[in-house]
């Protein structure tokens, strides 16, 4: 069981269903992806260096993570156009989600106080949720580094059994 911001993600545990705006205008939910695997993961901030190099790296793993019954979602606070510019520039190949009032976020725990550069702030937190066919956390990231995370969620995707 780990916590962070306003919310508890216990792994076995149902996920928090959310509706979201994606970078195509479209309202995508959780419950959408239901029979599928999901990998979402929330970051700070479109065509930033870290959140371009985690995004970067979904992209390029995309093709083993589908192959696995997974797909991807991206959320940020970031709206929809910023989205589909930042998708349109690194040409990636999924859903980025818009939750610019941090609802979802809270939702996740991925919204909270941190350390940044010596100093306490509240803000995104970096991390990953991944969720089964059923919308039950499987596994939780908390506080992420971008760089080599996206094959630490290839990795347990490829470990977790699928439902």
């Amino acid at each position: 069981m780990t916590g962070f911001g306003d919310a508890v993600i216990e792994e076995g545990k149902p996920a928090p269903d959310f509706k979201l705006v994606a970078d195509d205008g479209r309202t995508i939910s959780l419950k959408d992806f239901r029979g599928k695997r999901v990998v979402l993961y929330f970051y700070p901030k479109d065509d930033t260096p870290g959140c371009t190099v985690e995004a970067c790296a979904f992209r390029d793993t995309l093709p083993d993570v589908s192959s696995a019954g997974a797909v991807v979602l991206g959320v940020s606070r970031d709206d929809s156009e910023s989205h589909r510019r930042f998708k349109e520039k690194f040409r990636l190949n999924f859903p980025l989600l818009s939750d610019p009032d941090t609802k979802v976020h809270r939702a996740y725990g991925a919204w909270g106080k941190k350390i940044l550069y010596g100093k306490e702030t509240e803000g995104v937190i970096r991390s990953t949720v991944l969720i089964d066919e059923q919308g039950r956390v499987v596994k939780h990231w908390p506080h992420v580094k971008a760089e080599g995370h996206a094959a630490q969620v290839l990795e347990a995707l490829a470990a977790a059994p699928k439902a």
